[in-house]
């Protein structure tokens, strides 16, 4: 797998997480869905391809105000829960950061 199919299956997953603990859904409510749409959108347009550094530490911000706030609001909150619900994407995640 790819750098940035990784980044995908991981945002998703963080996605998803958020909304079943947040929103109470077993799946993504209609907002959760656009966001991922959304996030998986512009990590294929990521001009960096295989080379991007993390979203947080990149120079061009490509998400729209209101999308980048709403991905760091689902990040803040899955971030650290994703060592329990998805262990081995976390450890993926940790170590593509590096």
């Amino acid at each position: 797998m790819n750098k940035i199919e990784g980044e995908k299956q991981i945002v998703q997953q963080m996605i998803r997480l958020y909304c079943n603990k947040c929103h109470h859904t077993s799946s993504l409510c209609d907002s959760c869905l656009q966001l991922s749409e959304y996030a998986v959108s512009r990590l294929e347009k990521c001009p960096f391809g295989e080379r991007k550094t993390s979203c947080s530490s990149c120079k061009i911000h490509c998400y729209e105000p209101q999308m980048r706030k709403e991905i760091r609001q689902v990040m803040r909150f899955s971030g650290p829960r994703m060592l329990f619900y998805h262990p081995i994407l976390f450890l993926n995640h940790y170590l593509l950061k590096k």
